[in-house]
């Protein structure tokens, strides 16, 4: 899963050191919106989560030098009539706003709907987070609906508005041919 820029890829335990680092050094921008592992016991821990059925984390790599940019994950996954899975994503400070994290959504998106089969896709987003709405709505996502004290993040509970796209709503907008030619084989 790549584009010219970005690649999305499984997470190894190679990675810990600079995952962890980055995650380190972007708490400030990350306090009150994320909290990805920073220790070494939590990154085995999200590497041990990764094994399981119902959750999938994707790094997201910058092709040109192999840095962690950030992340995207698929959590609760459900299968069976549901076909479902919560959207999670992060990116590091020195790389936010500067379309990478948009690249990496759009294969995620493509990777659901077309290689995990997905149904539907729901993020979370809490309401002040308008970078965030702005991206999901640039991708398709629609808003659901609003959640009071929803996660809590930061040792608060904060309210989050609910996100969400349908395979058949997402086309494919920027990414590798690969994918476009792969979505066009996977029936709505």
């Amino acid at each position: 899963m790549k584009t010219s820029r970005v690649l999305l890829r499984s997470p190894r335990e190679e990675d810990e050191r600079d995952f962890t680092a980055l995650v380190r050094s972007s708490r400030p921008f990350f306090a009150g919106w994320v909290a990805p592992p920073r220790i070494a016991t939590a990154f085995a821990a999200y590497l041990r989560r990764n094994t399981t059925d119902t959750f999938e984390a994707l790094l997201l790599i910058r092709r040109e030098d192999q840095a962690i940019l950030g992340a995207v994950n698929l959590s609760e996954i459900v299968r069976g009539v549901f076909q479902n899975a919560y959207l999670g994503y992060w990116i590091g400070a020195p790389f936010a706003r500067q379309g990478y994290m948009r690249e990496g959504l759009a294969l995620a998106l493509n990777h659901a709907f077309a290689s995990l089969r997905l149904h539907r896709l729901e993020a979370n987003i809490q309401p002040a987070n308008t970078a965030s709405i702005r991206l999901v709505e640039s991708l398709g996502f629609h808003r659901e609906g609003f959640s009071p004290r929803y996660l809590k993040i930061g040792g608060r509970w904060r309210d989050h508005e609910r996100w969400a796209i349908l395979r058949e709503e997402w086309r494919p907008r920027e990414g590798p041919e690969s994918a476009t030619r792969r979505l066009r084989g996977v029936d709505s």
